[in-house]
């Protein structure tokens, strides 16, 4: 299973296809096989009438929990500052295991943001993992526990803090344009201390 992955709520009923309508209740049913964590979103009459009684039943079965559809917004171009969220989603999309204390205290602040709801929690390796779902758009995140200690969470704060203020590609630091007013230095050749007569000393 991945330290961490997005998988997106579903735009229409798994079982039956029919798309789901804003503001319509629906149920996630999340199941775990050798490739990892899957989820189907699906109507309410489908849950009832289907997925509800093979359950538990069926192989890898994790966890179930009930939504209400939100249609997504029109999309917009303009260009928004980094916060949290895009930041995890970039964090993830990376698939780079540094990034993930950094991507764990991330969501715990989305999570006191209420912009995320831990919806499962277990035990995998000795590690606990989250699995959190945004309030809006019912993506689902799962997040690994990296067990910080005190001593390093204030370097992680930190790598977050300048995470959201430079993002994942900060700007290269100016350099220092030479000096035109002189001749060029050789910083390898001893500079000889000069008298006040003009004369080397």
């Amino acid at each position: 299973m991945n330290d961490w992955n997005i998988q997106s709520r579903a735009h229409a009923c798994s079982a039956c296809e029919q798309p789901f309508a804003d503001q319509a209740p629906y149920h996630t049913a999340l199941f775990e096989d050798p490739e990892g964590l899957h989820r189907r979103d699906v109507c309410r009459r489908c849950w009832e009438a289907d997925v509800q009684a093979q359950r538990g039943s069926r192989p890898g079965f994790v966890s179930h929990w009930q939504g209400i559809y939100e249609a997504p917004p029109p999309v917009t171009e303009s260009i928004q500052k980094e916060n949290a969220e895009s930041l995890l989603r970039k964090l993830i999309g990376q698939d780079d295991p540094r990034y993930i204390p950094a991507g764990y205290i991330l969501a715990v602040m989305l999570e006191r943001k209420r912009i995320l709801k831990v919806k499962e929690e277990w035990q995998r390796e000795g590690r606990r993992v989250f699995v959190y779902e945004h309030a809006r758009s019912g993506d689902v995140f799962t997040i690994v526990d990296p067990d910080l200690q005190l001593d390093q969470l204030e370097s992680v704060q930190r790598e977050v803090s300048q995470l959201l203020e430079h993002g994942l590609n900060p700007p290269p630091a100016p350099q220092t344009a030479p000096d035109e007013s002189g001749p060029a230095v050789n910083p390898a050749q001893p500079v000889a201390a000069t008298a006040a007569g003009g004369q080397p000393a």
